[in-house]
């Protein structure tokens, strides 16, 4: 099943001079996985990344996007966030959508739940680690660069959705 989620990583920044600080918090549209088992084993990332709150229209185009990128039917698994559940993703799916997407909401705050968690959590303890940038925009390059090359390890993106007892 095709899976994607928002969520919230943890901030980065530290490392800078006192005073010097940035708190960077990316709000992320990420999908993983698919309806069939075989290409559940082909670990596939698609994340897109925000700096700000996610609207429900950025919510819209990165379905759109995604169904675009990936041919049958797909199931979304996503937290409670209110831009999940606007108007325009409502719309989005009452307009022919809904013959391939399949919404399925996480409860109330269940991180364990949540194979994104996986994702930021490596992202920020493997890919980043140790990790001090020198701003905004040099952070951003390397959120970039950690999340392509985790696009190419499936084995680790698979894992993210056995622990979380998906696959």
């Amino acid at each position: 099943m095709r899976l994607g989620f928002t969520n919230f990583p943890p901030r980065f920044g530290r490392g800078l001079p006192k005073g010097k600080r940035q708190s960077f918090e990316p709000r992320s549209t990420t999908t993983i996985s698919r309806p069939s088992v075989a290409p559940v084993r082909a670990g596939k990332l698609y994340m897109h990344v925000y700096e700000q709150p996610i609207s429900r229209e950025e919510v819209v185009s990165f379905l759109r996007h995604v169904l675009r990128e990936v041919s049958g039917k797909l199931t979304i698994i996503w937290d409670g966030l209110p831009a999940h559940r606007g108007q325009a993703v409502k719309e989005f799916l009452r307009e022919g959508a809904s013959r391939r997407l399949h919404l399925e909401r996480l409860p109330g705050y269940a991180p364990d739940l949540n194979p994104d968690e996986g994702v930021w959590n490596y992202l920020k303890n493997v890919e980043m680690k140790n990790l001090c940038c020198q701003g905004l925009d040099h952070l951003k390059t390397e959120l970039r660069k950690a999340k392509e090359r985790l696009r190419h390890k499936t084995q680790i993106i698979k894992s993210f959705f056995r622990e979380v007892g998906l696959v």
